[in-house]
């Protein structure tokens, strides 16, 4: 039996004797290695590397048949290894959430390098079939939530073949289910413009968190993290670096933004800083009124009523009610026409679409996508087009009107002189 069989192009098994069991039959281990990435001249040189390495994990025993792994064996190793030091909390617990719902158990117990599309395919067509739905509700479950599904099972094998687990991705030879591209829910200037006056009677607190989300476009959690040393009032620069979040059995918790470029220094308009200066007279007469019972362990900006960290979805529950609450009172209100109604009435747009929604006002007043992106605090500005693709293909149709204008405009005048 050879040690090291040429199995295909550039593919190789390793095989390494282990002596006999105790009813005499002989043990060996094998390894299946792809080296596509060697020149084919050297190929033979690292196989035997590899073999004196695999020789040496079995001799310690780290060595794992990859023959015998199923894909939950090598799931719990890649949460072990990888997804529990490298990704973000609630990152990691939508993760197990898809895992321990629906994947592992329909996928798990197949043998990891017996995984193939077909497998894929009826598991994605599983989730389609009426009755899948944990909520109960009819149907099945949405392009997206299948793509969040597909998304994960192919990172996961990627890292198998990252880790010499598979020779190749079964997913990446799967269609992704198809998600039609929404434009992202937000306000226009005109509502935006008229829920900045309606703020004015709103208690300040929220009032200076929506104002903020729509001048900063900062996401929930980055807004109830800051702190007040985080805004400078001479230079009305405002510094995010944190993210606050909440996950069951663990608590509210403060951690990193989403990503490295998520840490961001912003402009804040002046009117915004004024508020912001507003808003921390009231709360420390607030501090002041209630004394040893304030929490001074905490410099939150926005807080509970004590002085802790505010709950993080705590002003976007506040904004849904502000919205229905906003619409009911115009519908019931006789004095307004039917007719008028409508320009009243604002669009069901949650919080997170205050951040769509400054965005896109910045896109259409012609600010550059890069800019954009940074005060985003995208990890690349592809992301930004992605999401803003419609709002850019308007300011697009827009700049070339305005240049089809001023060119006509010229023509124009040199006719007429």
């Amino acid at each position: 039996m050879a040690a090291i069989e040429k199995r295909g192009e550039n593919s190789y098994r390793l095989t390494v004797s282990c002596g006999y069991d105790r009813n005499g039959k002989k043990i060996v281990k094998r390894k299946t290695i792809d080296l596509s990435h060697v020149k084919h001249d050297k190929q033979m040189e690292e196989a035997n590397k590899q073999w004196i390495l695999l020789k040496n994990e079995i001799e310690k025993g780290l060595f794992l048949d990859t023959d015998k792994v199923t894909f939950e064996d090598f799931i719990e190793k890649w949460l072990k290894d990888y997804a529990e030091h490298e990704l973000a909390p609630k990152t990691l617990y939508r993760y197990k959430e898809l895992l321990n719902t629906r994947i592992i158990p329909a996928l798990g117990h197949l043998k990891l390098n017996k995984l193939q599309p077909t497998h894929l395919t009826e598991f994605y067509n599983n989730l389609r079939e009426d009755g899948i739905r944990t909520d109960k509700k009819p149907g099945g479950l949405s392009e997206r939530t299948i793509l969040h599904h597909h998304r994960l099972i192919s990172s996961i094998l990627t890292c198998a073949v990252q880790w010499q687990f598979l020779l190749n991705n079964p997913a990446s030879r799967v269609k992704p289910p198809k998600v039609e591209k929404k434009e992202a829910k937000h306000f226009n200037i005109e509502q935006t413009e008229y829920i900045l006056e309606l703020m004015e009677n709103e208690p300040i607190k929220y009032r200076t968190m929506i104002t903020l989300a729509i001048y900063g476009g900062m996401r929930m959690g980055e807004l109830t993290a800051l702190e007040w040393q985080d805004v400078d009032f001479d230079t009305g620069l405002l510094r995010i670096n944190k993210s606050l979040q909440h996950l069951k059995g663990k608590g509210t918790f403060v951690k990193s933004t989403k990503n490295e470029t998520s840490n961001r220094i912003i402009s804040l308009p002046g009117s915004a800083i004024t508020l912001l200066r507003e808003y921390k007279f009231w709360q420390n007469c607030e501090k002041a009124n209630l004394g040893d019972l304030w929490n001074d362990e905490y410099t939150n900006i926005f807080t509970t009523l004590d002085g802790k960290p505010m709950f993080p979805s705590t002003i976007s529950k506040w904004f849904n009610k502000f919205i229905k609450r906003h619409n009911e009172a115009i519908m019931s209100d006789d004095t307004i026409s039917k007719e008028d109604k409508k320009k009243y009435i604002l669009d069901n747009v949650n919080f997170h679409g205050l951040r769509h929604t400054s965005a896109t006002l910045l896109i259409n007043q012609g600010v550059d996508v890069t800019t954009v992106s940074k005060r985003l605090g995208h990890a690349r500005t592809s992301t930004t087009t992605d999401i803003y693709s419609h709002s850019l293909k308007k300011a697009d149709t827009e700049a070339a009107d305005k240049l089809e204008n001023l060119f006509n405009k010229n023509i124009k005048n040199k006719k007429q002189g």
